[in-house]
């Protein structure tokens, strides 16, 4: 398992570093360490926010589908031919499904061929394989993590919840504590939305300390197709902006293995999750 993890991590992050294995030679988590994430192919994705992360310097993960309206409006939503230009830039491309289904209704088999589908897409784009994946519509279950892990999946994003409350239309929700969480189930410490206002970003950012890590979720700057999870981008640039001045390491999913020891996690993926609701969040 060990050289595995290696050959993984080596292989398809080694373009910019080198991992070792070893936990160790991990590095230390900083107070500020945020993974920006942005989920669903919106066109903002290559038009505008690529633009603004490059501008700061910062890493982020694009999950990709081909669900929603990938496949029938080019005007709100990215080209293979783009999704291309954001891997070569430097971004890492994650998975996010073929058809974007809710997950745990699938048989293993059924989750299987979602996630492969965007595997052999990626390939035959000459895009490295995925090796991070996030839940379409925050819907996941242990049978989606088992299959994740059979794939050798290093980390999966799930949404805000059970621990908070989400009324769909953004919110807050837990930090990332690698000592505790499993890392095929990281919750999302903010998602854009109407409901999400600039406090609640900095509280989300404020939450990365002492070992934890803020992971953020967007869906569209702007979200044409699903105004529910919108964030403007006046109100984007703010938020990159406070990134900045704050002097946060502001990385994607594929990087928090500089960090995190993806081989490790607790038994039952579920206890965490169930432990955090019962003590308040």
């Amino acid at each position: 398992m060990k050289q595995a993890l290696i050959v993984t991590v080596v292989l398809f992050v080694g373009s910019v570093f080198e991992v070792s294995a070893d936990s160790e030679q991990l590095r230390k988590i900083p107070d500020g360490l945020v993974v920006l994430t942005f989920d669903d192919c919106n066109k903002s994705d290559r038009s505008f926010v690529a633009k603004v992360l490059k501008e700061h310097g910062f890493g982020a993960t694009f999950y990709v589908t081909e669900g929603l309206g990938f496949l029938r409006n080019k005007e709100n939503y990215v080209t293979w031919e783009e999704i291309v230009e954001l891997d070569r830039m430097g971004f890492e491309i994650g998975n996010h499904t073929k058809t974007h289904p809710h997950m745990p209704r699938l048989s293993p088999q059924q989750m299987r061929n979602e996630l492969l589908h965007i595997e052999k897409r990626c390939k035959e784009h000459k895009i490295r394989r995925p090796v991070t994946f996030c839940y379409p519509g925050f819907g996941h279950s242990l049978a989606c993590v088992k299959e994740l892990q059979q794939l050798n999946y290093l980390f999966a994003r799930r949404g805000v919840g059970p621990e908070f409350k989400d009324g769909g239309r953004g919110g807050r929700g837990p930090a990332y504590d690698p000592e505790v969480d499993h890392p095929l189930l990281v919750p999302t410490t903010g998602y854009a939305g109407p409901d999400w206002k600039m406090e609640d970003f900095i509280w989300a950012i404020s939450k990365a300390r002492e070992g934890r890590i803020a992971v953020l979720c967007y869906h569209g700057v702007p979200a044409r197709e699903h105004p529910w999870v919108n964030c403007d981008p006046e109100d984007f640039r703010k938020h990159m902006n406070y990134l900045k001045k704050e002097g946060c390491t502001v990385i994607s999913m594929r990087d928090l293995a500089l960090f995190v020891d993806p081989r490790k996690g607790p038994a039952d993926p579920y206890e965490p999750i169930r432990a955090r609701g019962k003590r308040g969040k």
